[in-house]
């Protein structure tokens, strides 16, 4: 799917509605969009049996118009839908966009009638769009190809996809609302053929938008939706991605709506992570958080400044930025003297600042104040909290305090935005009493915008931290390889970590009973004796398994293994018995990487040893790792006070213990693709000692 194509499905200059019907929602909008944008003549309406539709004479078929048909909108059943590619292929149309349902949503037999579609699409050599979509909207030039009721017609910056149509209408209607701009709407439906990762490339090359919102309910073509992410956030175009399926109900419902699977929504939390993708929960915040972001682009601080004429306000907003991890840096120095000259005698210079009651009678302060927060040396963006008219009618006195707001975001340092206390339309009144006081970008309601603001500045961060973990990244790879074979004991497994340096408790492989005994002599003291096997995963569970053993006991117990091996896993391969020293007990980490279908090679830390499941505290990223990313999992764990000492243990040597982590993974992807998993579980951590105990690895069937 070549940008190339894509453009040209989204440039028409004529349309067929194959299927128009004046019974029709769908062609009632899509022709009513069409002709009250200019278009009615460029329009062709399509109907095998009826000569006229909405008034005007329709064709039997796209090769009766006479003339080019750049977009076709199909609106027949599905079982008709093939004939209707060809007809309009052969009227030369370079995109169809299918509105008709029926497909990978109905099941088996649904997606094969999808696939089959979408294959005479690529044979014609026409871009296919959908099925189960509404069409699109292209606010900047004009087209309002979609089947909508009141599509967008003022164009701003933010481009909306979204898998679901029936969701559009009320996302376009909140837009209009909370004043976010949109340069396009886009539905994809099913995505037979153009997904969204293809979408998100063309629109991080389209200068008309700054930040791309997307509704999304599972994501086909990863690596392409992968490369088109990172190409966004390169590009430091935010791209805000409000996906369905967190709880396993939402899982079946988008399944069920949209015929496509649902992966493990920690695995796309973190995938979406590392990707630079801001992840959301509503309609409203996805919307809120792209427009913010496309207003001021990538921060170059984390910090947000807040001048408020409201003290409550104040107390608000610094409740719900410490809840949303948004730093208010108290205000430097020469901030603070350049504060003093303008506020009262009563007032404080604080972050929030809260400009008094003074403002109201002299708005040079909020001029002021917004200026010389906006230029603080650790303020990223300066938010101004005002109200705002929403009637449309009755008197507004505040139009020389915006003024003096506008005035104060010019001349600051920071990009500025404007705030107001309560969730309210920001309307046509509202929107002019802004453009006269030169403020460009509004959010309506606090916890909308503290919470927008805390998301852009994440993922500012992510952008700086994503370009140093690339130089990091040049750290050479172990040179191993995975033994031949489709199994592999924990001799090997350990083989592999040595060979990756990565410490591992010591220990001797031992075949007898003699030699068992003269390796626990050796050691001193308690050992753990455990069976070697490559057809034995979970050996504790079987009984093949032995702590606490002395030496007096360990020929003994190797026999006893031995016996316990050929009960229990009859017919599997045995090779004798590992013998290491036992340890005290310290926290314990579960250090793995396992293969997902789609994201490839996945990192996992995790604290529990034997008790992961049951504490369920896990941190997840796809590889590579570098030290820097694998300390921000392991502070980053619910239990991670345990690392930092506890009740007089010794407090885990944290960087130490992050350079072992990511030479987990780097051995990993150096294993390459005939990896399934590699697992180190327990991994023992006692201050700067840290030994894996146990390991596993699975070669990729």
């Amino acid at each position: 799917m070549t940008p190339e194509r894509l453009r040209a499905l989204f440039a028409p200059r004529s349309f067929a509605l194959i299927g128009a019907s004046d019974r029709s929602v769908f062609s009632r909008l899509l022709y009513g969009n069409l002709s009250a944008a200019g278009r009615a003549d460029a329009t062709y309406l399509v109907n095998r049996r009826s000569p006229e539709v909405h008034g005007r004479p329709a064709h039997r078929t796209c090769a009766e118009i006479g003339g080019p048909v750049d977009l076709a909108f199909v609106m027949v059943p599905a079982e008709a839908a093939p004939d209707a590619v060809r007809d309009a292929a052969a009227a030369g149309a370079r995109g169809v966009a299918v509105l008709s349902s029926g497909y990978a949503e109905t099941g088996a037999q649904g997606r094969r009638r999808q696939e089959e579609l979408a294959g005479l699409a690529e044979e014609l050599g026409v871009v296919l769009l959908g099925p189960n979509v509404l069409g699109f909207v292209d606010v900047a030039a004009g087209v309002p190809a979609i089947a909508l009721a009141d599509p967008p017609s003022a164009p701003g910056d933010v481009a909306l996809i979204s898998q679901s149509g029936a969701c559009c209408g009320a996302m376009t209607d909140f837009a209009a609302l909370a004043g976010v701009g949109l340069s396009h709407v886009i539905t994809v439906g099913n995505e037979a053929m153009v997904t969204v990762g293809h979408l998100v490339d063309l629109l991080v090359d389209d200068p008309a938008t700054k930040a791309i919102a997307v509704f999304m309910e599972a994501v086909r073509e990863p690596e392409v939706f992968a490369a088109a992410a990172r190409r966004a956030a390169r590009a430091g175009k935010a791209l805000v991605v409000l996906k369905a399926g967190r709880s396993e109900l939402a899982a079946r419902s988008a399944a069920a709506h949209t015929g496509a699977l649902v992966g493990d929504d920690r695995v796309v939390d973190a995938v979406f992570q590392r990707l630079g993708v801001i992840r959301v929960d509503t309609i409203e915040d996805m919307l809120v958080t792209a427009g913010v972001a496309a207003h001021t682009g990538p921060l170059d601080r984390p910090g947000a400044g807040i001048v408020s004429i409201s003290g409550g306000a104040c107390d608000i907003i610094a409740d719900l930025a410490d809840g949303a991890g948004l730093r208010l840096p108290e205000p430097a120095e020469g901030t603070v003297r350049r504060l003093a000259r303008v506020l009262p005698a009563f007032g404080a210079a604080h972050n929030p600042l809260d400009v008094t009651g003074a403002a109201v009678t002299d708005p040079e302060i909020w001029r002021e104040a917004v200026a010389a927060v906006g230029d603080d040396p650790s303020v990223g963006i300066v938010v101004a909290v005002n109200s705002l008219p929403w009637r449309g009618d009755g008197p507004f006195h505040g139009q020389r305090h915006v003024d003096a707001i506008g005035a104060g975001m010019a001349a600051a340092r920071a990009p500025g935005l404007y705030l107001t206390q309560v969730t309210q339309p920001v309307g046509p009144r509202a929107r002019a009493v802004l453009d006269a006081g030169g403020v460009a970008h509004v959010v309506p309601g606090l916890r909308l915008g503290v919470e927008a603001i805390a998301r852009l500045a994440r993922w500012s961060a992510h952008r700086a931290e994503e370009e140093t973990a690339l130089r990091e990244q040049a750290v050479p790879a172990p040179r191993v390889a995975l033994p031949e074979g489709d199994a592999f004991s924990e001799v090997d497994a350990r083989a592999l970590l040595e060979a990756a340096g990565i410490p591992v408790v010591p220990a001797r492989h031992v075949r007898s009973a003699e030699e068992a005994e003269r390796a626990a002599a050796e050691f001193g003291g308690p050992v753990a004796m455990k069976v070697v096997s490559p057809d034995i995963a979970h050996k504790t569970d079987l009984g093949c398994v032995r702590l606490g053993v002395t030496a007096g006991e360990a020929a003994a117990v190797h026999d006893e293994l031995m016996a316990a091996a050929r009960g229990a896993a009859a017919g599997a391969r045995l090779d004798g018995v590992l013998v290491a020293p036992m340890r005290a007990a310290a926290p314990e980490l579960l250090v793995g990487v396992t293969r997902d279908p789609d994201w490839g090679l996945l990192l996992a830390v995790a604290l529990g040893g034997v008790l992961v499941e049951v504490l369920d505290d896990a941190a997840l990223s796809p590889l590579p790792v570098t030290p820097a990313r694998a300390r921000a999992m392991l502070t980053g764990l619910r239990g991670a006070a345990v690392l930092r000492g506890h009740r007089g243990a010794p407090a885990a040597d944290l960087d130490r213990l992050a350079e072992v982590v990511a030479a987990v993974g780097r051995l990993a992807a150096a294993l390459g693709p005939a990896l399934e998993s590699l697992e180190i579980n327990p991994l023992r951590v006692c201050g700067s000692r840290i030994e894996a105990l146990d390991a596993l690895v699975v070669r990729r069937r």
